[in-house]
């Protein structure tokens, strides 16, 4: 199963505006996606359970799900800072 570690890049963490972001994209996907932080692992496609990880900024996520393509998406907004106005 294709997976990817990344770094969060928001400099609030996975908060509320970069969470809801994420879960929006993930939503698109009909394959399961989930991210994982310090053994605690979560559906991608749920802006409060991706709050509930409490991954600030510069920790370490890992992206695992069957669709290769969703992992990169994932990771990508993950590593992006997503708070940022043109985000």
């Amino acid at each position: 199963m294709p997976s990817r570690t990344t770094v969060v890049g928001s400099t609030v963490g996975l908060h509320a505006r970069p969470a809801v972001l994420i879960a929006a994209a993930a939503a698109e996907y009909d394959d399961e996606i989930v991210l994982s932080v310090d053994g605690l692992t979560v559906d991608a496609a749920s802006s409060l359970l991706i709050m509930t990880l409490g991954a600030e900024l510069g920790a370490q996520v890992t992206v695992t799900s069957e669709n290769g393509e969703a992992v990169e998406r994932i990771a990508g907004m993950i590593a992006a800072n997503l708070d940022a106005p043109s985000a």
